[in-house]
C-alpha cells in the first residue's frame, strides 16, 4: 500500500502578511523563502501574480529558482478562481508554474458576500474555467480553494471538489476560513470528502477560536484515513488575520511527535525543524512582532525551568519535562551582542564602514567598484525594510545583486 504524505505548504508571503496594519517588505518576503527553503518545506505560496507592485518581486524569486538560489521549493502564486484573473496573473508572471485558485463556495458568502450576482452554478462553472485556463498556460500544478468549506454544505463541497478534480485541479483546499470548524468536525467532513472525490486535500485554518493547529494536524489525519495525501498550509509564528493561522513550527512538532501522530503519519522527510530558530526569530524581527514567552518551540520560556520540581527533574533527565529536545530546533548556540564599538549599515552609509560590516560577514569583493555596486543595494534595502540590513540580507544582496535590485523595484 502507498504511504500517504504529509507535505507543509507555507502561506506566509500570501496569507501572513494580509495580517491588519503589519506586512513583510518584497526583500523579508524573498528570504523568508529562502529560510522556508533550507528548512524543506514542499511550497510557498509566495504572492499575488495579480497584484502589480508584486510583479518584480515574484518574477526575480522566480529566477532565483532557475538559477538554483531556492533549491527544491515550489513557488505558488494565489489567485481568484476567475478566468481573466488567470490570463493577467500569467500575463505579469509568465513563468508561474504553480498556483492556487480560490472562490467562497458557502451559503454565506454566496449571499452574504456575492450578494445575489453568482449562483451555485456560476460557482462552479468560474472555477472549472480558471482551472483549465491555467492549465493552458502551463500551470504544473493547481489548487483550487474553497473558501469558507467549514460553513459549505459538505455536499455542495463534494460536488465543486468533483468538478474541480474534472477540470484538471491536483488539489482542494479545505479553507477553514473562520475557524469555525472544530477537530472533530474537520476530521469527520475531510475523511469523508477523501473518500468520494479521491484527491489530495489542503487543510487551511485559522485560529479565531484558537484551534488551528489542531484542525490542520486533525484535518489531515482525515485526509490520509481517506486515502489521500495530506497537505496543510501554515505561517511563521502564526502570523495572518485576524487571529492569525496555523504556526508553521507547531504544526511540525505536532506531527512529529504527539502521541496520536508520531511514527503513525508521515511527514513530508525533507522537513527539517533545525532551521526553526533562524526563520521564526526573522519572521517576529520583520513584522515587527514579539514571539510569545510561551510559544512552542521558540518562546523564551518554551525550554525554562524554574519551579523546584520541574528543575530537578529536567536536570536528572530533560526528558522528564520535554518533548524535544531545544537543538532539534534550532536552539542552544551562543549569540553574540556587540556592546563596544558599533559600525552599521543604513541609507547614509559610507564604503569603509560598508567594507568594515562586510569583513565581519567575510564578503569579499572582487573590486572598489563592485563593493561600491552592493553598497547602494545595501542603502536601498535599508529605506526599502525601514529595517537595519541583517547579514543574511546582505549576503543574498551581495551574492543575487540583479535579482535583490528587481526585488527591491517596486514602480506604480
Amino acid at each position: 500500500m502507498t504511504r500517504r504524505t504529509i507535505y507543509i505548504i507555507d502561506v506566509t508571503n500570501r496569507d501572513g502578511v494580509q495580517t491588519s496594519r503589519l506586512g513583510l517588505a518584497k526583500l523579508e518576503k524573498t528570504i523568508i523563502n529562502l529560510y522556508l527553503d533550507e528548512m524543506g518545506i514542499f511550497q510557498s505560496e509566495f504572492g499575488f501574480p495579480t497584484t502589480k507592485h508584486e510583479t518584480n518581486y515574484l518574477n526575480a524569486n522566480l529566477e532565483l529558482v532557475e538559477i538554483g538560489a531556492l533549491k527544491r521549493i515550489r513557488l505558488g502564486g494565489w489567485m481568484r478562481a476567475i478566468k481573466a484573473d488567470v490570463e493577467e496573473g500569467f500575463r505579469l508572471v509568465p513563468k508561474l508554474k504553480h498556483v492556487n485558485l480560490s472562490i467562497s463556495t458557502s451559503d454565506q458568502m454566496i449571499k452574504g458576500k456575492f450578494k445575489g450576482k453568482y449562483t451555485w452554478e456560476d460557482i462552479i462553472t468560474m472555477m472549472c474555467e480558471a482551472v483549465e485556463a491555467a492549465r493552458e498556460h502551463g500551470a504544473e500544478s493547481i489548487g483550487v480553494n474553497a473558501e469558507d468549506s467549514s460553513r459549505t454544505e459538505l455536499e455542495r463541497l463534494i460536488e465543486f471538489s468533483e468538478a474541480a478534480k474534472e477540470a484538471g485541479a491536483d488539489r482542494i483546499r479545505y479553507c477553514d476560513t473562520l475557524g469555525y470548524d472544530d477537530p472533530f468536525t474537520i476530521y469527520e467532513r475531510v475523511k469523508r470528502l477523501a473518500e468520494e472525490v479521491r484527491i489530495p486535500i489542503e487543510l487551511h485554518c485559522h485560529n479565531d477560536l484558537g484551534m488551528a493547529v489542531a484542525c490542520s494536524v486533525a484535518g489531515a489525519k482525515g485526509a490520509i484515513d481517506g486515502g489521500v495525501d495530506a497537505y496543510i498550509t501554515t505561517t511563521v509564528n502564526g502570523m495572518g488575520e485576524r487571529a492569525g493561522n496555523a504556526d508553521l513550527v507547531s504544526t511540525i512538532l505536532a506531527i512529529r511527535k504527539s502521541s496520536g501522530f508520531k511514527d503513525k503519519y508521515h511527514l513530508d522527510e525533507h522537513v527539517d525543524l533545525r532551521y526553526a530558530w533562524k526563520i521564526c526569530k526573522y519572521a517576529s524581527l520583520s513584522f515587527r512582532v514579539p514571539i510569545p514567552v510561551n510559544q512552542p518551540a521558540v518562546g523564551d520560556n518554551a525550554f525554562a525551568h524554574e519551579s523546584g520540581i520541574h528543575a530537578d527533574g529536567a536536570l536528572k533527565d530533560s526528558n522528564n519535562y520535554e518533548l524535544y529536545h531545544y537543538t532539534e530546533v534550532g536552539r542552544g548556540h551562543i549569540e553574540q551582542i556587540e556592546t563596544g564599538r558599533l559600525i552599521t549599515t543604513g541609507e547614509y552609509s559610507g564604503i569603509k564602514g560598508f567594507k568594515n560590516v562586510a569583513g565581519k560577514y567575510e564578503l569579499e569583493f572582487q573590486d572598489d567598484r563592485e563593493a561600491r555596486e552592493i553598497l547602494e543595494l545595501v542603502r536601498y534595502a535599508n529605506v526599502h525594510t525601514q529595517k537595519p540590513v541583517t547579514e543574511d540580507e546582505m549576503r543574498f544582496i551581495a551574492r543575487y545583486p540583479e535579482q535583490a535590485r528587481k526585488i527591491m523595484s517596486v514602480q506604480p
